[in-house]
């Protein structure tokens, strides 16, 4: 896989809170702008998504594409990859949630590899892009509860 970004914020509520978010995928179309439907095809046997398709719509890139999730048992992180998708070859991610205090440290990591040829610099750019515009939306749907 190509190289990952990463990113950080700090989120003004407990890791609970901000993990209950991320994983009610059937809102993020309320409150993450470029996605336009989540569809939960499966669940792992605590009922969070295993397998999600998702269409989105980010100005110049739309895809539609179907992520498997790995939800770690301490509630502090998930993980996912790409099982299908149009316009990406690959896709890693993942979500690890730092609490300190009365906030939480999020560390966001991405890696995008779509299925025609970038250049790496635009492809990191991008990918720096989408992960700031995904942490401010986490953000701010949290704190506004």
């Amino acid at each position: 896989m190509a190289d990952e970004s990463t990113q950080s914020i700090t989120v003004d509520a407990p890791a609970e809170a901000i993990m209950a978010v991320i994983a009610d995928f059937a809102a993020y179309p309320r409150w993450a702008n470029a996605v336009k439907s989540a569809e939960v095809r499966s669940t792992d046997a605590r009922g969070r998504g295993a397998e999600v398709a998702f269409t989105l719509d980010a100005g110049p890139f739309k895809d539609e594409y179907t992520l498997g999730y790995e939800w770690a048992d301490d509630g502090l992180s998930v993980s996912w990859s790409l099982v299908e998708g149009q316009m990406q070859r690959a896709q890693k991610g993942s979500y690890v949630l730092r609490p300190h205090g009365g906030s939480t440290e999020v560390v966001y990591t991405l890696s995008v590899q779509l299925a025609v040829p970038m250049i790496g610099l635009f492809r990191r750019k991008a990918e720096k892009m989408i992960m700031d515009t995904a942490l401010k939306e986490l953000k701010r749907r949290v704190e506004r509860g």
